[in-house]
């Protein structure tokens, strides 16, 4: 179903949202290999909220930091972006750092991460885990699901693309909590590649071709889920969550956020409705972008930054005096 161009998503917006997750990756990078997760956070946090506030938008964090009470800025339900009569009113997914251990440790594929929508167009998805399962576009609707086996999903896919399903490579978390998962893949013979953070760039990997990647599975953060739904929204592809209660806090903090129903399993228009922009910049090198590097004074950057409406991908070097 084709979606409509959104009037608050001016077309201004979407180079500006690169010129945000820059801000993030930039300071984010000073900190890469120290060894100070908590830092290296901290650096982007603040970049990105300053970098927000010289926009002209009445924007709404849906998805962020953590509640008021537990994240000094850039928590859920903070007002950014210098609003004015008339000022569109914009819903923002965010990440300033996905990835914190990748940029302390110098692993790759650490980003800076940030999905906005028209108000109401973002799932307020409570901190909790969500079980994720992801495809690329070019499949029929319904192929994988979470209420199928990861056997199933396997051969499904498998037969889809006319090959055998020790053919596939499976995108999985390097968690203990994956261990059945990953020897039940590894019985059929798929290959898996293990990462060992950042879901989000795990999942739109299984929308590039070159990464080899056909599927995502196994469950990380639910903030996590909705941003890399909107990379979906805006290049095609399947994705599907259900949220993963531990405990009762996390319960009553699901029904804080309205959600009533804890067994739901969420399709990718449930997470992100209408028109979305979506945008990344490397911190780290990784399989999906490039890593600031530092020549001569000048940083280079990599970001990209895709729109739901028009389908378009747009990839963008920067170059940043110091």
């Amino acid at each position: 179903m084709a979606i409509t161009a959104s009037k608050a998503l001016d077309r201004v917006l979407v180079l500006e949202m690169v010129r945000v997750t820059e801000a993030a990756a930039i300071a984010a990078s000073t900190l890469v290999g120290r060894g100070d997760e908590k830092a290296a956070d901290h650096a982007a946090v603040e970049a990105m909220r300053a970098a927000f506030n010289e926009l002209d938008f009445d924007g709404t964090v849906v998805i962020g930091e953590g509640e008021r009470d537990e994240a000094p800025m850039l928590y859920i339900g903070e007002k950014v972006g210098k609003a004015s009569p008339g000022s569109p009113k914009i819903d923002i997914a965010l990440d300033p750092l996905e990835g914190t251990t990748l940029t302390a440790k110098a692993w790759p594929n650490a980003l800076a991460v940030l999905a906005i929508a028209e108000e109401g167009g973002l799932l307020n998805a409570p901190d909790v885990y969500m079980e994720k399962l992801a495809i690329g576009p070019g499949y029929a609707p319904g192929l994988v699901s979470l209420t199928k086996t990861p056997t199933e999903n396997i051969q499904a896919i498998a037969a889809a693309k006319g090959v055998q399903p020790n053919e596939i490579i499976a995108c999985v978390l390097d968690r203990p909590r994956h261990d059945a998962l990953i020897a039940e893949l590894r019985g059929l013979g798929v290959g898996i590649m293990l990462i060992p953070d950042g879901d989000v760039a795990g999942v739109i990997a299984c929308t590039d071709p070159d990464t080899t990647i056909d599927i995502y599975f196994g469950s990380g953060g639910a903030p996590e889920g909705v941003l890399a739904a909107a990379a979906l929204a805006c290049v095609g592809g399947q994705f599907q969550g259900r949220l993963l209660f531990r405990n009762d806090d996390e319960r009553g903090r699901a029904a804080k956020w309205g959600v009533t129903d804890l067994d739901k399993i969420y399709e990718l228009q449930d997470l992100v409705k209408g028109d979305a922009i979506f945008a990344a910049t490397g911190v780290t090198d990784g399989s999906l972008l490039q890593g600031v590097k530092v020549r001569k004074g000048v940083m280079t950057t990599e970001s990209i930054v895709m729109r739901a409406s028009s389908g378009t991908v747009r990839r963008v070097k920067g170059e940043h005096r110091r």
